[in-house]
Order: C-alpha cells, then structure tokens, then sequence
C-alpha cells in the first residue's frame, strides 16, 4: 500500500516520539553527574540510530563528504566554537545548537562557546571515556559561564531538556564544562511539536519606538532567532508600528 506525504511523516513522527517516551529516564536521575547507566543510555541509543564510531580524521571529512556530518559555522552572532578541532556534527547536533545559542544569549546577553564536536577515537583526550559519543556526532561540549546566572539558566534547560529524553547532559569538573550528548531522533521530534504548539499560540506585538528585537525578545520570552524565524526576518531591523508575530518558546 503506498502511504501519503502526510500519512509518512506522521507514521515518522509517532515512531520518533515513541523511542522519546522508550527513553526517558527518571525524574530522579536528573542531575547533571553522570553515571554508568547514563553511558549505557548513549550507546544504546548510538546503536539505535545505527551510527559509526569514527576512528581518524579522514573519517571525520569522508562522513561529511556524505553527509552523514554537518559543518558547524566557527561563529555567529549567539555562538562561537572554541579549541574545536573538527568542526562537524550530526544534522540535528547543528539544529540543538543554533536553537540554544539563540535562547541563551537572549537569557544571558552573552554568546555560547561550544569548545568540542566530533572528535575520532584516535583523537580522544587521555581522560576521556572509552565509552564515549564523541566519536559519533552526536556529542557537543559547552563551555561553564563565570556568570551565575548564566549557568543557572543553563543548567535549568539542560535539566529539562534531559527530563523530556532528547538527551544527557553532565557536568564535568576538569575543565570545567557540560557535556552533551544528543538523543538525534528524539530531538527533531521534540522540536517538531515545540514549533507546533508555539505556531498554536502565537501572539502579535506592535513595535513601539525605542524597541529592538533583542530586547522585545528578552521582555516577551522568546528568542531574536525565534523571532527571525517566526517573521520571516533576514536581519535585525524594525520600525514603530510594525506587527511581529511572537512566538512561545518553551
């Protein structure tokens, strides 16, 4: 029988949603330590998503020659990678930071600094795990804010984003930093019904002299990448009397 478009990406969607609600972990287990059950949790669900534990750097370029590895811009305005030798990640690794990036330096007033991506296995630190996604694509490294409230804001989202099953998130001592790993499908899932239900409530905002999508952002919720997003913006300009569609951003 051939399935519609629609009825495809639906069936896609339920499968994807169904792995989340497979995998997420206790609400007790939110933590941000780490443990060997949260190492069992990443590999099982490397091998789930069927990916290859890259071993050199000419595997790095050859899985983005394919595709299977997306280049990550080395800066953006919410962003900026670090001491990151291989700039490349899984499709939905990019996706993870651009949305974040954009959330935290609304919150924060400051940019995010992801200092590792991909790493192969032959160029894991001596510290590393054996047992580590890295070598994967499905792995990121932020760096700990000296700001308080930056890491508050930090550590709030990625205990929540942990509690909905789109990934694990630690807290690792030296250097002091967040280790991430990204629970692919179940990720482009969670952002799929995020958009959705922010399209259900969007609301309208009329520009007011003085206003800037940074600070409508900041007073309203949202994101200015949201708000491009939302309104079809390439940049950052706006004028009195404007109607902007804002969205929620959970």
């Amino acid at each position: 029988m051939r399935r519609s478009a629609t009825g495809t990406h639906a069936l896609a969607l339920g499968l994807a949603l169904s792995l989340l609600a497979a995998t997420t972990p206790p609400l007790e287990a939110q933590s941000l330590r780490g443990s060997t059950r949260s190492l069992d949790r990443q590999n099982v669900i490397a091998r789930q998503h069927d990916f290859t534990y890259i071993d050199t750097p000419a595997q790095v370029n050859r899985f983005a020659e394919a595709g299977y590895l997306t280049a990550i811009p080395r800066s953006t305005r919410d962003y900026r990678l670090n001491g990151v030798g291989f700039a490349y990640a899984r499709p939905q690794v990019a996706l993870f930071i651009t949305r974040l990036a954009a959330q935290y330096r609304s919150a924060c007033g400051e940019r995010l600094v992801v200092t590792s991506l991909t790493r192969p296995r032959t160029r894991q630190p001596r510290n590393a795990s054996s047992r580590s996604v890295h070598p994967t694509g499905m792995a990121l490294d932020l760096r700990r804010s000296h700001r308080p409230a930056c890491r508050r804001w930090l550590e709030r989202v990625l205990l929540d984003l942990e509690s909905q099953g789109v990934l694990e998130a630690v807290h690792e001592r030296r250097p002091p930093h967040y280790h991430v790993a990204l629970f692919p499908s179940q990720y482009a899932a969670y952002v799929e019904t995020v958009q959705l239900a922010s399209a259900a409530v969007a609301r309208d905002y009329r520009v007011r002299r003085g206003d800037s999508l940074w600070t409508i952002a900041r007073h309203l919720g949202t994101s200015v990448g949201e708000l491009r997003t939302a309104n079809n913006l390439s940049g950052s300009r706006i004028y009195p009397g404007q109607t902007l569609t804002v969205p929620q951003t959970p």
